[in-house]
């Protein structure tokens, strides 16, 4: 059976509304995994809303079951789920994962953000059933999906997830400053030309996929004046893409201030880059809208 990636947001740091980010969008991140009837939902940034409405209409009253897998619970990570309408249906249950057994951080964390503090609608004003769950020693198997976690490199703690299921791999990593995690540390003072390398268990973790969505917010003119805060160049996402063998890369968490000019032409450049190093990987901007069927 057929599986599904559709992206719901894929813009970073803060959401980006206005015509110059038509092309890929302005919400901050949120992608869905689904095969009728699994449902997996990546972070709940404000992509989270038009999801939610778009499930309403796809389901046509059917009650909904989701698991939901966050990166991790920066604000644009989270800031749509208090909008997310099917949480308001008593008919629908969502699962929260943590990253580890016992770990309920970020259900406890998505309660926290619903406080009257920072919102009208307190989170136990939810009628559809929400409760914690973890991934156990950092594999779990859902719905027919494996999934698997590694933490990556950024401030607060970050975690991708590794989907599997009919001999085909999703993986989802954003927010992940790869510059500061490269096996050789002097390499982010090299020339861009040359290929980065990192550590094998990341790229173990990572081989062989079927389509990588990876954090490649700067371009290697943008960085140097952002690092340290927790954000690749989309050249170096590239080498890390050829490094693990990936088939696709979808280059995600846009910077805000790029506009759909800006990603295309940071896109091209990774283009350039893999084809110059002889990289054999479909290199594209996730852009909020686009659904690709995996195998």
């Amino acid at each position: 059976m057929s599986w599904f990636v559709k992206f719901w947001g894929t813009r970073g740091s803060i959401p980006a509304p206005g015509p110059q980010s038509r092309k890929y969008g302005g919400n901050t991140s949120c992608v869905e995994i689904h095969a009728d009837p699994a449902l997996l939902i990546c972070d709940g940034g404000t992509g989270l809303r038009e999801l939610g409405l778009d499930l309403q209409k796809r389901k046509k009253g059917e009650p909904i079951r989701g698991h939901f897998l966050f990166s991790h619970t920066h604000w644009d990570h989270i800031q749509g789920f208090p909008f997310f309408v099917p949480a308001y249906d008593p008919r629908n249950e969502f699962l929260v994962y943590g990253t580890s057994r016992g770990d309920r951080r970020t259900f406890d964390l998505l309660s926290g953000q619903m406080r009257s503090d920072y919102f009208p609608v307190e989170f136990s004003e939810l009628r559809s059933r929400i409760a914690p769950a973890d991934l156990g020693d950092g594999h779990a198997h859902v719905e027919g999906f494996s999934i698997c976690c590694v933490e990556l490199k950024h401030p607060g703690r970050c975690f991708a997830f590794s989907f599997e299921r009919e001999g085909k791999k999703v993986i989802y990593a954003t927010d992940n400053e790869l510059d500061l995690i490269l096996a050789d540390p002097e390499q982010p003072r090299r020339e861009p030309a040359v290929l980065r390398t990192f550590p094998e268990p990341l790229v173990e973790f990572m081989r062989g996929a079927d389509l990588l969505i990876g954090d490649g917010q700067y371009t290697d003119d943008e960085y140097p004046t952002h690092v340290g805060w927790g954000h690749s160049r989309a050249s170096t996402l590239v080498d890390l893409a050829m490094a693990a063998e990936c088939r696709q890369l979808a280059v995600f968490h846009h910077d805000p201030m790029q506009s759909d000019r800006d990603v295309d032409r940071k896109i091209d450049l990774c283009r350039e880059r893999a084809a110059r190093h002889g990289g054999k990987v479909v290199v594209f901007g996730a852009r909020e809208g686009l659904e690709l069927r995996i195998g």
